[in-house]
């Protein structure tokens, strides 16, 4: 099984379940988003895998959403996208993903049913 963590280091809840994963002898692949965003082809490929819309995965308490002006209800998929790409931190985290599953480690055990 191949897994993969987009994480972030300073986060909580990305650093329990990346142990979580550990603690189960999975040693995923480290992707930190912050560092290295995904691509929309990428973004799009986790939101369907998750199973979910952008607005789902968006961080709506960080700045940046009321920068990009994300608070909006007309606000499109598509501006969404481009705005978690351009501001990654506007990504809930972290995000698993195994093989052709995915789960969104909040509260870290939801990872358990894709592993």
């Amino acid at each position: 099984m191949t897994v993969t963590i987009y994480h972030n280091p300073r986060c909580t809840k990305s650093r329990q379940t990346l142990a979580l994963l550990e603690e189960r002898g999975i040693r995923p692949r480290i992707v930190e988003y912050l560092v290295t965003p995904p691509t929309e082809a990428e973004l799009k490929h986790l939101l369907k895998l998750l199973g979910i819309s952008p607005r789902e995965l968006l961080r709506t308490k960080e700045e940046e959403y009321k920068q990009a002006k994300l608070d909006k209800p007309d606000v499109t998929d598509a501006e969404i996208i481009r705005a978690m790409i351009k501001y990654p931190r506007l990504m809930e985290r972290p995000i698993v993903v195994a093989d052709n599953k995915a789960a969104l480690g909040r509260p870290p055990k939801n990872i358990l049913k894709i592993i």
